[in-house]
């Protein structure tokens, strides 16, 4: 290998560790966000089923705020949805990045007959991009519900406005 292609391999080399740490911390987060999901979800379930409506997050929101106005709230709703957003296109970008920087020892492995590297390296890389994709599956999820729970009440609201 050349001066290049050996640095540019070792610069590769120095990211998996973050990267996967960024996988894990949004593999952990989606389930953490699922769990006040799935909380809210039934929260407004009952508040339906008894009749009462579910108390509006912008509303609050809004009773807080000084001169609230239709844009202050649809930042409001940018900013609550913010991170299910980031996780659900980031994780998958991350999810690629971890898979393929294990693939070129692999496959140098493969060349020297090593198939113990080439089974550990492959184990890395498709154990990472598995766990990315659900962490982003999650968030996406959670993101398309929440987004148009918060729409709805952006339009009860602007009634009001």
């Amino acid at each position: 290998m050349s001066f290049i292609e050996l640095s540019l391999y070792e610069v590769t080399k120095f990211f998996l560790t973050p990267v996967l740490l960024l996988i894990i911390g949004m593999f952990l987060y989606a389930f953490f966000a699922l769990g006040v999901f799935l909380v809210e979800l039934l929260q407004r379930l009952r508040a339906d089923s008894s009749g009462k409506a579910y108390p509006s997050s912008l509303d609050n929101y809004r009773q807080q705020v000084k001169d609230c106005n239709f844009e202050a709230l649809e930042i409001f709703i940018l900013k609550k949805l913010e991170p299910f957003r980031i996780v659900s296109r980031a994780a998958p970008m991350l999810g690629l990045v971890a898979t393929m920087i294990p693939m070129g020892p692999a496959l140098l492995s493969l060349s020297e007959g090593d198939s113990h590297t080439v089974s550990e390296n492959l184990v890395v890389a498709f154990s990472a991009v598995i766990t990315a994709l659900l962490a982003a599956s999650i968030t996406f999820v959670i993101l398309t519900l929440r987004r148009r729970w918060l729409l709805t009440e952006l339009h009860a609201l602007n009634n009001e406005l």
